[in-house]
């Protein structure tokens, strides 16, 4: 499990990058499309933790 939350947790950084370029380049709709990844991958964080 800790592999899984490794993996999400790089994925999660990614995403961070992406959204502090989309604003940047002032993306409003590529915001909310990383906006909306990055919640989903929260809660699946948050599950794996639970299980953990």
């Amino acid at each position: 499990m800790k592999e899984a939350f490794s993996k999400t947790s790089l994925h999660i950084d990614d995403y961070l990058d992406l959204l502090n370029l989309a604003v940047q380049i002032g993306d409003t709709k590529w915001q909310k499309e990383i906006t909306r990844k990055l919640q989903a991958l929260s809660v699946l964080q948050t599950e794996q933790v639970e299980i953990d």
